[in-house]
């Protein structure tokens, strides 16, 4: 088959008309006879030269027929032919791309070419807005990495990414159009310069190793580094517009000086109000101070049945701000690892007799820690009043209650009297809301690590994505089952919560998702597990199939994540 040259990238084309010939390697060249002229041969020389020229033949022919027999086992291994196959499209794609350029500036017929098949209108996977859109993609070169690098370029996306090290493998894994950003993910500055003119970004580094500085470097310190980079970005920019961000968390309430806690009232009460409670009240107390060390200390304890304590505080919030432009609440608390209920009051300012109550349960750890609670999870007091408008909201409150409270973590459970308890608190503030997520972080759920190992990468997974839904950004956590290196969109796919899969799931898979949630609403401030689809067994079925076999025509991610709660 006779080769060609394509116009634009200088690759060899096959032109289908012309006739087929073995590969350059496979030829042998032909043997070249000098005859001298005519009218020096004698006849007996005629006679020779002939002969000559049939025994050349006739090993020629010998040679094509031995040629065209010697097939070995590597010719029809499969993965022999497999490999092959993929080192034929490596070579391609990187003359496609103009890969292992060491210079980073196109030329002009760079750009064209650029425009042309990456953002023009022969691109079919083309996403309107994309070329306007920049994402950063931290862990470029990993085996989930590399593939959304050139998902996001074949749909028009202006890419960055953040590698460890530039050498030229590292260059030539990755597309000419890409931005390439160096350093290390453990590192504040290196982050710094990383998200600078992003709009997104795709978390796709993992550790290299199990040993635990390691792992909280990446998995913990690079998700916390990579989202206050892009917070403190996007607050640079609005103070350059004389305006606030629209990922910025707004402060409602922050406990510093003995000035922060004017206002705060603290209030004791019983759910009975009969003789039976009078018998059994064993006292009530409690108080909210600043200590020596300049904390803010709501603590006390409860010993009457039915009782409890609360801390309220009617909000004020800045001109022109109202809560329904905010998705919810986030407390930075500590204390004894107490649950406690987040009360707040709804309604017309001018008659308080009108407002409806609308709580919602919130757990503490031993020690400091970040509690995110949505608007969405408060419910009605009353069953039948209607569901919350955060326009409405005045008053909150804070109330401990010794019913349904639980031991602690880590702590005996004989030595916890779980009628007393201490709150630290640091601040209170409103969580942006927005339609389309800002972070995307793939994790992992640790079916396919070894069972000495999974504990200490399980425990760096968890406190990255603790990190995320405490930022305020929009978030998309993605736990994909066991990666296996094979082609996407063979197979169906299920999503589900609750770390209950263990089948695997393509690279590519993956990477679909990461790309297709960029612009997903229903993708926004979800975490969910994601696995092939497989037959349960007999009595243990628990899941719901809610996505096709993915293609580029099925929108299968949104129907998928409908039914998924938000903010797990």
């Amino acid at each position: 088959m006779a080769l060609t040259k394509s116009k634009f990238l200088g690759l060899p084309l096959s032109n289908p008309t012309a006739p087929f010939r073995s590969p350059p390697h496979q030829r042998r060249p032909s043997p070249t006879l000098i005859s001298p002229p005519r009218s020096e041969l004698s006849d007996s020389d005629d006679k020779e030269v002939a002969s000559s020229k049939q025994q050349q033949q006739q090993q020629q022919q010998k040679k094509r027929e031995d040629s065209s027999v010697s097939i070995t086992l590597d010719d029809v291994n499969p993965v022999g032919l497999g490999r092959k196959s993929r080192q034929i499209f490596d070579e391609v794609w990187r003359k496609f791309s103009g890969l292992g350029q060491i210079s980073r500036i196109p030329t002009d017929e760079e750009r064209m070419l650029d425009g042309v098949l990456i953002r023009g209108p022969m691109c079919e996977f083309t996403i309107p807005g994309a070329q306007d859109t920049t994402v950063l993609v931290v862990g470029a070169t990993s085996r989930i990495g590399r593939i959304v690098v050139r998902k996001l370029m074949i749909r028009g996306y202006r890419v960055k990414a953040l590698v460890r090290r530039a050498d030229q493998d590292v260059v030539d894994m990755l597309p000419r159009s890409v931005t390439i950003v160096v350093g290390d993910v453990g590192e504040p500055s290196t982050m710094k310069t990383a998200v600078e003119g992003c709009n997104k970004i795709i978390y796709c580094a993992t550790a290299r190793s199990t040993i635990t500085g390691d792992l909280n470097r990446v998995d913990y310190q690079g998700v916390c580094n990579a989202t206050k980079a892009f917070q403190d970005y996007y607050n640079e920019l609005a103070q350059l517009r004389a305006g606030k961000s629209s990922k910025s968390k707004l402060l409602l309430a922050k406990f510093k000086s003995e000035e922060s806690l004017k206002g705060w009232e603290v209030r004791k009460g019983t759910y009975f109000q009969d003789v039976v409670a009078a018998k059994y009240d064993g006292g009530v107390d409690a108080k909210f101070e600043l200590t020596e060390t300049g904390e803010a200390v709501f603590s006390g304890y409860v010993y009457t049945r039915g009782g409890y304590v609360e801390l309220s505080k009617r909000l004020s919030l800045p001109l022109g701000s109202t809560l329904d432009r905010y998705d919810g609440l986030v407390l930075s608390v500590g204390g004894n690892g107490r649950s406690f209920v987040l009360i707040l009051e709804a309604g017309p300012l001018a008659d308080t007799s009108q407002s409806k109550l609308y709580f919602a349960r919130m757990s503490t750890k031993v020690g400091f820690c970040r509690v995110r609670v949505p608007f969405s999870s408060f419910r009605p007091v009353n069953p039948d009043d209607p569901p919350l408008d955060p326009f409405l909201v005045h008053t909150l409150t804070i109330r401990f209650e010794p019913r349904r409270q639980r031991p602690a973590e880590g702590t005996s459970a004989n030595k916890q009297d779980l009628r007393s308890f201490k709150l630290i608190m640091e601040y209170i503030k409103a969580l942006p809301t927005g339609q389309e997520t800002d972070f995307i972080l793939v994790s992992c759920t640790g079916s396919a690590i070894e069972a000495n190992r999974r504990e200490k990468v399980l425990k760096a997974k968890k406190a990255g994505e603790d990190s995320l839904r405490r930022s305020g950004l929009g978030y998309t956590i993605i736990r994909p089952g066991p990666l296996q290196e094979e082609p996407g969109g063979q197979r169906a796919l299920i999503f589900d919560q609750g770390n209950r899969i263990s089948q695997g799931i393509s690279c590519a898979d993956v990477a679909d998702i990461c790309v297709k949630a960029l612009h997903d609403s229903t993708a926004r401030n979800k975490s969910f597990d994601v696995c092939y689809e497989y037959v349960a067994e007999q009595g243990k079925e628990l899941y719901e199939l809610v996505a096709h076999i993915p293609d580029k025509a099925n929108n299968y991610l949104t129907p998928a994540l409908s039914v998924l709660e938000k903010n797990t």
